[in-house]
Order: C-alpha cells, then structure tokens, then sequence
C-alpha cells in the first residue's frame, strides 16, 4: 500500500502496540493520533527513522552542490581534505557560522543552518558516514521525532559555543581555539554520541556506552592532531546531546508533542538557509 490506510492496524510509532488505524490515542502509551492520520505504515517503510536519514543525505548533498554551483571552487592545490572545497563567501552565504557571523554581524540563526553545509568532497562523506551510522540506532533507542531534536539542537549548541569561544576567548591555542567561521554536521554526529552514552548509562548498557565514548575519544584525539577540527564544536554537540537525552527519558516512549517540535526544528532549519541566502553579508554586495 503506497497511499494512505483508512482502516485496519497498525503500530504505534512510540511504544510499538498495536493500534487502530483511526484512533484518537494509544492506549498503551497515550500518544495522540498514533496511526499519523492514515500514514503511520508508509512512513515505518522508510525505516525506524521515518526517513530522516534520508533527508539528511539529501539535504546536506543539496546543499553541498549548491555551494559548489553558486561559485567556482579553487582547485589550485590545497591537498585532499581540500578537494572540491566550495567558496568560503558563498559558505557565509548560505549560512555558515562561527564568531564573526554570530556576534560581529548579528546573523544568531546561522548556529541552526550551518550543520547542514560542508567544506569538502572528504567532509561531507565523513558526515554523512557517521550519520549512516547513528541516525538508525538512535532512532531504534530514541524513536524518529527524538532523533531530530537531538540532531537539530545537539548541532546548534556546538556551533554556539565554539562561536562563543572563538569570539570571547581568541587568546587561547591552535587545538583549543574557538572559529571565526564553522560549517559542518559534525556538532550533530557527537550529539548522537551524547545521547548513546547516556542511554547506555540509564539503560545500563555499558557496551553502547563504551562505543559510544571510543567514538569520542577517537574524535578527540583526531581533533588535537589538526588545526582545522572545531573540537569545541564535538564538545558542544556531545555535551548538548548528552543534556539533551536525560531531558527527553530514552526509557519513556515518544509523545505526539515531540513530534511537532521535530518538525519545527526542520522548519526552523529551512528557514535558517533561507534567511541566510535573502539577508545581505555586511559590507558585500550581492
């Protein structure tokens, strides 16, 4: 069945009962409209994720040739993390973030637009991969509309505070910096980090905890070693998505309020590119 069910069972996309197709509430969990108004089945056949991994991927590829298109890149050089590295103006167009868009030019949104853009062929791959790998398994723990609030929120508050840092703490070394200027999904993967180690905490999985901390250090380590890794971004993110876990109770099932906070947040995000693209850059013409 490709189009909306009228009739019949289905499950609910919090606690997993069955439910009628038409029903007002899950009588198990107490989610409202829990068969998604007839949608509840073709949505479940895009994984537990409902999709949003989906729409990471493209979103996130969209985006990246957009930039791309908007501007020749340079190709003289630069090396292999730089290969096909879109125009550092038409990043700050689109919506990238860090201290100088954040607090020297007012533009506060780019902390919710700048997760979705990426600096190189080598950078969005490794995003990508490691959303591959998180989205669905935080999906199974967390439910679909937890995962993007997790997502969305866990990438703002990386990008907040290494803007802060960079911003208020310019004195500080090279691996300890905050950035001028700061892109990537990177906040949003240790988000997911975040939310994994807690779950493993509060549901007493200390194999998903240590994964997910072997993840952390590795990053860490990587992020020490290289000049252009924004660790206060990883710190943020998995701090945020850490916080942000024990608020949301991985061990309490998915409320109908979540989901509309999850599509607010995406909302939001659409709006974040979009007010980027219409708002001018200080001083440049367009």
């Amino acid at each position: 069945m490709l189009g909306r069910q009228k009739s019949g069972s289905v499950l609910c996309p919090s606690c997993g009962s069955l439910v009628g197709v038409n029903d007002d509430r899950c009588l198990t969990c107490g989610r409202l409209r829990p068969g998604l108004w007839g949608f509840a089945a073709l949505l479940r056949r895009t994984g537990e994720d409902m999709g949003f991994l989906t729409l990471v991927m493209a979103a996130c590829g969209a985006l990246f040739v957009a930039t791309l298109a908007s501007a020749p890149p340079d190709t003289r050089g630069g090396g292999l993390l730089d290969l096909l590295a879109p125009d550092s103006l038409a990043l700050l167009q689109f919506g990238a973030t860090g201290a100088w868009p954040v607090f020297e030019w007012g533009r506060f949104w780019t902390v919710l637009s700048a997760c979705w853009l990426h600096g190189s062929v080598l950078h969005i791959v490794f995003n990508v991969m490691a959303a591959r790998s998180l989205i669905p398994a935080v999906a199974h723990l967390y439910g679909p509309a937890r995962t993007v609030i997790l997502w969305v929120v866990s990438g703002a508050c990386g990008a907040l505070l290494s803007s802060a840092v960079g911003w208020g703490l310019p004195w500080l070394p090279w691996f300890l910096h905050g950035s001028q200027v700061s892109i990537g999904a990177s906040g949003c993967v240790f988000g997911l980090l975040g939310a994994l180690a807690y779950y493993g905490r509060r549901g007493g999985s200390r194999m998903l905890a240590d994964y997910a901390w072997q993840w952390v250090l590795y990053g860490a380590v990587f992020g020490l070693l290289s000049a252009r890794v924004d660790n206060w971004g990883h710190a943020g993110g998995f701090v945020g998505g850490w916080l942000l876990a024990r608020f949301l109770d991985p061990l309490r099932p998915e409320r109908g309020d979540h989901v509309l906070v999850a599509v607010a947040l995406l909302v939001l995000s659409a709006a974040s590119i979009l007010a980027s693209l219409l708002i001018d850059l200080p001083g440049l013409p367009r």
